[in-house]
């Protein structure tokens, strides 16, 4: 890495924090509700298909998640759903509102190493009251020079966000467990990618590994970030 970087930012949800597993918990309860209607594995299907189709109406979070599990429950009853199932999964909903945010091992390591090298950003999709909350009961908040909650990761975002934070995307970096979301399309807009593998991934979010790319890395887990940081100039 010849050029210095005088930005880092890190994604949330399971990059610095624990997401998808609350998603995978709930879309067991939805399996087990709708078990006499549909097998689990066709109904996940289902429920993917309605995902993918309603990104552009709810975009991502929880309260999108809960609306396409509704509507596959009508779906695949033929709109004779019981009350008390819209009901249940509306609950669902609620709770995983109000579950705590548990950090990911070496979380607050990383970001405190990142903010003694520059000035070190959130960047994350969703909804914006459920995003807050998080990174307001995450305990890291003030470590960190800006917070972004954008409705889609692109480069055009990613672009955006560094010449208003820091000396554009050039000089950035973005760390997260996306490959679509966090690596690719920073590395489009001309920053460097780095990916933080989870143990859980949403479907959607998959995409093909820039393994040859100048400015891609692949970390074991964010233990790796001060090792990282130290190899790099600073801006």
């Amino acid at each position: 890495m010849t050029q210095s970087i005088s930005t880092i930012a890190f994604d949330a949800d399971d990059t610095l924090w624990h997401n998808e597993r609350f998603f995978k918990l709930t879309q067991d309860h939805f399996a087990a509700l709708l078990a006499e209607h549909m097998e689990g594995p066709d109904l996940m299907d289902r429920l993917l298909q309605a995902e993918r189709r309603n990104i552009q109406r709810y975009g991502f979070g929880i309260k999108g998640f809960v609306l396409s599990m509704i509507e596959t429950a009508l779906e695949v009853t033929d709109n004779r759903v019981p009350q008390s199932v819209i009901a249940q999964l509306i609950d669902a909903g609620k709770e995983m509102l109000a579950y705590p945010i548990e950090l990911l091992p070496h979380a607050r390591e990383a970001v405190v190493s990142a903010k003694g090298f520059g000035r070190v950003l959130v960047i994350t999709k969703g909804d914006l009251l459920d995003q807050e909350r998080k990174v307001a009961q995450s305990g890291l908040g003030d470590l960190f020079d800006g917070v972004e909650i954008v409705s889609h990761k692109t480069p055009e975002a990613y672009t955006r966000i560094f010449e208003q934070h820091g000396e554009g995307a050039a000089r950035s970096m973005m760390i997260g467990n996306s490959m679509k979301s966090d690596v690719c399309p920073m590395l489009d807009a001309g920053g460097w990618g780095i990916f933080v593998p989870h143990d859980l991934a949403w479907d959607l979010e998959h995409a093909e590994t820039p393994e040859h790319h100048p400015r891609y890395r692949a970390l074991r887990d964010l233990g790796d970030v001060p090792a990282l940081l130290s190899t790099i100039p600073k801006g």
